[in-house]
């Protein structure tokens, strides 16, 4: 499971979130079989679902972050629940590109530059928050980071990384987010521009056995940061039989009716966990008894 560490600095002016999320895009790679460079962009977004989604104050809600973009991997989807466990897709798990002018794995050129970034706050409301701005560089945290800005007006600094191994597993996985509230002064925000600025990228730290308190000390340093609380997110899909039979009841009797008609078993998969399950035309038309006719 993972480890998800926040602190506060003293004076309850900045916080950072780090999270160790080796296991959960270890389980991504593992589920969705997808290529290097998808595993880095699926495993960043999803790090960054998880941290927001643990923001979130009630036990039922929950977040998603969906990339619409121009690149190969096609549309990215990651959603979390309130205690960060996470689930996620992509079109196109296989995408292979060369390395990019650093020397790493390209996650812009497999997202795309030009597109959207959508996040979906679900808090039990009549109608969920929806956010959409553009895309600023298709590497996900920058463009998390300009979400906060832009939609929430809340200065934020986010870092994601991923390291997969020649093998294709998952080295090293994790992230933060620094978030400063509306009293902070000028001199928290300094350092925490320089703590930031001196900070070496949060895979090589995770690889390496820095623990994501040790790293949130690092972020906080000089603002005498606190423990606020921990957790074990972990990748985690909630569907179910009965949801999968509400998804179908919501095609309508008439589709249902000719999926029955056609006398063989129906397979209905999960997109974000792979899981199976097979509904017998007979289970296709008691489905559509309770139907709208639309």
């Amino acid at each position: 499971m993972g480890k998800l560490y926040r602190a506060i600095s003293a004076d309850g002016s900045a916080f950072a979130a780090v999270l160790d999320a080796k296991d959960m895009v270890s389980e991504i790679e593992k589920i969705h079989k997808t290529s290097a460079v998808v595993t880095a962009a699926l495993g960043r977004l999803s790090i960054g679902a998880s941290l927001m989604g643990y923001m979130l104050k009630g036990e039922d809600d929950s977040i998603t972050l969906r990339i619409d973009a121009d690149g190969p991997a096609g549309q990215l989807v990651a959603v979390s629940d309130s205690r960060g466990n996470v689930k996620s897709c992509v079109n196109n798990p296989v995408v292979e590109l060369p390395l990019n002018s650093v020397g790493k794995l390209d996650v812009s050129g497999a997202v795309g530059k030009n597109g959207t970034l959508s996040v979906v706050k679900d808090m039990g409301l009549r109608e969920p928050y929806v956010g959409v701005i553009p895309l600023v560089s298709g590497e996900i945290a920058e463009d998390i980071a300009s979400y906060y800005a832009t939609s929430e007006q809340i200065p934020t600094v986010c870092a994601l990384g991923v390291l997969v191994d020649t093998d294709l597993s998952v080295k090293s996985a994790g992230g933060f987010l620094v978030q400063l509230l509306p009293f902070a002064d000028e001199k928290c925000i300094d350092t925490i521009e320089k703590n930031v600025a001196a900070m070496r990228p949060v895979s090589a730290l995770l690889d390496e056995g820095v623990t994501p308190e040790e790293i949130a000390n690092m972020l906080l340093a000089g603002l005498e940061p606190n423990e606020l609380d921990t957790s074990s997110p972990a990748y985690k899909c909630d569907c179910s039989r009965q949801r999968t039979e509400k998804v179908l009841i919501s095609i309508g009797k008439k589709e249902l009716d000719s999926i029955a008609a056609e006398g063989k078993d129906t397979e209905v998969g999960c997109h974000f966990c792979g899981k199976k399950y097979v509904f017998t035309p007979q289970e296709i038309s008691r489905l559509a008894e309770g139907a709208s006719e639309e």
